[in-house]
């Protein structure tokens, strides 16, 4: 595949390579070339618009974490030349926390987590992006926690009144990318096991999930076996058992070298009204956006089931949510 003027092999290719460019090789001004002037960037925390602010926020996180670095794990992808493509991308940064910043006072302390990300290129530019990061683990690993990070956030942003909204279906701003992915069947199998799972039917786990199945979940956890995977959906659900669950995104993708593999990104829309991951129910209304890879394989001649999963949820956006329901913040 001939992408861009050749520049760049193919959609990974591409995308690992733009990545590094801005990051690591400091060329943060080809954002302006990479980013479309009018670009949407959704993460849990907030909705930006405009590359000159992707710019501001990149520039301000390499001045807290100046050796960041962004190690290309997996892009699943979808789309042609000619309408452009979505890839969700999977990376794992390293970085040290030498300067202040959002996050504190700095600690000297060297940190490890995870992005995913959507994003839709066309004409080798990218015009819409949906983005999550590991924030339970960044703070867990800098000496605190999610709610507490959370609180801290909204009194420095000036109290409930003024600091930054999250991303909710309500202040989302609509894109030039209207996709729902592809039609491969491991997307639309993989939305499947999700679609169940958060209908309380737990015993997809056992039938879709490998006995060795390694899983990747929020605040950096790593498991093995079906019961974290069993753990983290059903604390999920039960924090937020009348809230809406959809998908919004699937992929499937077969690649020579690769296991099979999909990716989907989703939401829940409702209530926090359950105990679960978040504690005593509050009423608070919450949106989470997650995203979801998961590779599938099978040993000898059983049939393919889920071998490894990641899936990324920003845990302290959701708890700055329920803080400004619930009126626990400093402000």
């Amino acid at each position: 595949m001939s992408l861009f003027g050749g520049k760049w092999a193919d959609v990974p290719d591409y995308i690992l390579g733009v990545t590094k460019e801005i990051w690591e090789d400091r060329r943060i001004h080809t954002l302006r070339d990479y980013y479309g002037a009018d670009i949407v960037v959704r993460s849990p925390a907030s909705v930006v618009v405009g590359n000159a602010d992707v710019i501001a926020a990149t520039m301000a996180t390499l001045a807290e974490f100046p050796d960041r670095a962004l190690l290309g794990e997996d892009v699943i992808w979808c789309g042609d030349g000619a309408d452009g493509y979505l890839s969700s991308h999977r990376l794992i940064s390293t970085a040290r926390h030498t300067a202040d910043g959002v996050y504190g006072t700095a600690t000297g302390k060297t940190i490890r987590y995870r992005i995913l990300a959507d994003c839709h290129v066309r004409d080798g530019v990218i015009d819409d992006e949906w983005l999550v990061r590991d924030q339970a683990a960044i703070v867990r690993q800098l000496g605190t926690d999610a709610p507490s990070f959370a609180r801290r956030l909204i009194a420095k942003e000036g109290g409930a009144k003024s600091c930054v909204e999250p991303y909710t279906a309500a202040n989302d701003v609509a894109g030039p990318y209207q996709g729902a992915g592809n039609d491969d069947a491991l997307g639309r199998r993989y939305a499947d096991v999700l679609t169940r799972i958060m209908g309380a039917d737990m015993a997809a786990v056992s039938r879709e999930y490998d006995r060795a199945v390694m899983s990747f979940y929020p605040g950096g956890d790593v498991g093995y076996g079906r019961d974290p995977v069993d753990q983290f959906w059903m604390s999920l659900r039960a924090s937020f058992p009348d809230a809406t669950f959809k998908i919004d995104h699937a992929i499937g993708r077969h690649d020579p070298s690769m296991p099979p593999r999909a990716a989907l990104r989703w939401s829940l829309n409702g209530t926090h009204s359950g105990w679960g991951a978040y504690g005593a129910p509050t009423g608070a209304q919450v949106h989470v956006m997650g995203i979801s890879h998961a590779d599938f394989g099978s040993l000898g001649a059983a049939d393919l089931t889920i071998r490894q999963e990641h899936t990324l949820i920003d845990d302290t956006a959701i708890w700055k949510q329920i803080h400004l329901h619930t009126g626990l913040h400093d402000d």
